[in-house]
């Protein structure tokens, strides 16, 4: 039986809500000694971030995202197979920073221990429908 074309963009829309209230519930819960910090000022975060990136497939990418004082960011992503870069700029809106960029929109959120430590997890959808989650730590 081939699925309709309703029932196709129903199946669809039903595994959207669904990733988007599962990355709901994973955001209110703080990881491990790490609890949730309402950004106020793009400048809090603003240097070199690095670390991972994982799409929808189970390839990992290295990533380098660096955040400017102005919000405008580059991104640069290391696959097995080469470099991606991407650019883009940040706002703040209710304690989280919303990126827009060139190749696609997402929501990152920061986490801090008592040590100062600082996480930036990263939940987007790039331009062709992929979604990505990221987890960056600033560069010493």
């Amino acid at each position: 039986m081939r699925p309709t074309k309703a029932r196709s963009l129903r199946i669809a829309f039903t595994a959207t809500i669904f990733s988007v209230f599962a990355v709901s519930l994973v955001g209110c819960v703080s990881v491990g000694p790490f609890t949730p910090v309402a950004v106020s000022d793009v400048k809090s975060v603003a240097g070199t971030w690095q670390g991972m990136v994982y799409q929808s497939s189970t390839e990992r990418e290295e990533i380098t995202l660096t955040i400017r004082d102005d919000g405008s960011y580059d991104v640069v992503t290391r696959q097995t197979y080469g470099t991606s870069r991407g650019k883009g700029r940040i706002v703040i809106r209710e304690g989280r920073l919303i990126l827009e960029g060139e190749k696609g929109r997402g929501v990152a959120t920061l986490s801090s221990n008592s040590s100062g430590d600082r996480v930036m997890n990263i939940e987007a959808t790039l331009s062709d429908n992929r979604l990505l989650t990221a987890k960056l730590s600033p560069t010493r």
